[in-house]
């Protein structure tokens, strides 16, 4: 009865109207909570984002002119748009969807971690050890779980449906059932198929997450902006689809899953197939003209003003701790914890030469997660192929650094990252201030400690020439005849940086950054 209700339950869930009608979407989330320069004026500002500047407010008191920094954040009130779904819209399906059981109250959890011995699965760059630490490390940062209890048993046949071998599992099972007060088992696995993860909870009498259902939930707690909300309600669709044939397959034991709905020749489990489909169908038609807007806005950037430099590595590596040290934007608040960052911010520093950058802080990479989580947030991770340049931060003081690189690149592989970012890639080491007598071992890397503000001269001055390089831009002083539109012309087509006015001559010094192709048209014009 219980497995009938829960269908019953869901099958009422899936059933209700879906209001899609269409409304605005998110205007431009580019520069959220950005501290923007002085050389950024309001026209640049709304040919870099597509947005009126009548869109954002101001939310500090400084102001172009002043040469103090200036936040903007988008207003609540949006422009109507036929695009996409409204934030109500997004928010009911995002709190209708949510996966029974995994963020219902506290989780007291048990964790295990298979240590494969050899074949394809066995992992060579890491120990057991370490893996089960970023396990726990995992289960801490929800802030409702706690771990009781953990165990790594060795397993020659991970394929398996309940993973061990008889002796293992048997031994496994009496010490879940002997450890007081768990709620749930935690198996350190990119993925349960369905029916090991119905064994599992049947042999165990508790709940069982996977790597893909804790990294989502953990996900899920972090959501805040539509487009991440809608990411996860799609990640969550394989989720619950196989949940839903596990209740059925139960109900099916049971002698009444298998039953047909009314005249309609479907079966229960097929009618709840056909509505998830549906309801992913449309999930991913609103993210697909997120994506096609966000193309719009980039192809909206023609002149490039503000190069883009995204900053990406393994979660809790400290990106966020570097972008507010590079930018001094005071409303980053950097978290101690995995997955902090879930959405992509963008926020504008300046280089040595003044050059204004926008610096993307992107969501942590982990390993062994599947590539249906992946491919859920690949609209997000598509703004690092837009890049001019990448920046990978690696924590060089947790024990698998070599591990985590390894990761990442994989990831960048995967996502078919264009050569020339990942030839111009800066690797950067962080947190050399928790490595004792720190020696650098990898040639081309640049040390530093966000933390303590140590060695980012060095890696603004590496950023500045990669942008140079990888722009076609030229940084140059050039001298302006005031009484002509040589002036207004540099402003439009090109990044002023700084003016110096000889009132006597009636002429400027002007410096800017400069593209080969506008220099050669005002050489042309004006030489």
């Amino acid at each position: 009865m219980t497995s009938l209700r829960r269908i019953q339950s869901c099958f009422a869930l899936l059933r209700q109207p879906c209001t899609w009608s269409c409304r605005t979407a998110t205007a431009c989330r580019l520069l959220h909570t950005t501290h923007l320069s002085p050389a950024v004026n309001k026209q640049q500002l709304h040919r870099l984002t597509g947005v009126s500047l009548s869109a954002w407010r101001l939310k500090s008191s400084g102001d172009f002119s002043s040469g103090q920094p200036t936040g903007f954040t988008q207003e609540e009130e949006e422009e109507e748009d036929e695009d996409v779904l409204d934030d109500n819209e997004v928010e009911e399906l995002f709190q209708q969807q949510a996966p029974e059981g995994i963020g219902e109250g506290q989780q007291r959890v048990f964790i295990v971690h298979p240590d494969v011995k050899w074949g394809s699965r066995k992992q060579h760059l890491t120990t057991a050890e370490l893996m089960m630490a970023e396990a726990v490390g995992l289960v801490n940062t929800l802030d409702n779980w706690r771990v009781v209890d953990k165990i790594i048993m060795s397993t020659k046949t991970p394929e398996k449906k309940k993973i061990f071998g008889k002796g293992n599992f048997q031994t496994l099972t009496e010490k879940i059932r002997q450890t007081a007060g768990v709620t749930a088992v935690f198996v350190n696995v990119e993925r349960l198929s369905p029916l090991s993860e119905r064994e599992l909870e049947e042999a165990w009498g508790v709940k069982v997450f996977d790597r893909y259902s804790v990294v989502l939930h953990i996900f899920r707690c972090n959501a805040r902006t539509r487009e991440a909300k809608l990411q996860i309600s799609l990640a969550e669709i394989p989720l619950l689809r196989s949940r839903l044939r596990n209740e059925i397959t139960n109900m099916d034991q049971q002698g009444g899953g298998a039953r047909y709905i009314g005249g309609s020749g479907e079966t229960l489990l097929e009618v709840q197939q056909r509505l998830l489909k549906e309801r992913e169908m449309k999930i991913r038609l609103a993210l697909e003209k997120l994506r096609k807007k966000r193309h719009l806005l980039r192809s909206q950037r023609t002149h490039k003003e503000f190069p883009i430099v995204s900053v990406l590595g393994y979660t809790n590596c400290g990106k966020t701790t570097l972008i507010k040290a590079l930018t001094g934007d005071s409303d980053l608040q950097p978290r101690n914890q995995l997955f902090a960052t879930l959405d992509v911010t963008v926020h504008a520093g300046q280089l040595p030469s003044r050059m204004t950058v926008l610096y993307v802080d992107t969501i942590g990479f982990l390993s062994q997660l599947p590539h249906q989580l992946i491919d859920s947030f690949s609209a997000t991770l598509e703004d690092i192929k837009h890049s001019d340049l990448l920046v990978h931060v690696r924590d060089i003081s947790h024990p698998e650094t070599v591990n985590q690189k390894v990761n990442v690149l994989n990831v960048l592989k995967n996502l078919q990252i264009p050569d020339r970012l990942m030839s111009s890639m800066i690797e950067v080491h962080n947190k050399t201030d928790l490595v004792d007598d720190y020696q650098i071992t990898e040639p081309g890397v640049l040390p530093i400690s966000a933390l303590e503000e140590r060695g980012l001269d060095e890696l603004q001055r590496a950023v500045e020439d990669q942008i140079v390089n990888s722009t076609g831009k030229h940084i140059l002083d050039l001298k302006v005849d005031l009484s002509t539109p040589q002036l207004s012309w540099l402003y439009k087509e090109a990044a002023v940086q700084d003016v110096q006015v000889d009132a006597d001559e009636g002429s400027a010094v002007i410096r800017v950054i400069i593209s080969r192709a506008a220099y050669g048209r005002y050489k042309k014009l004006f030489k």
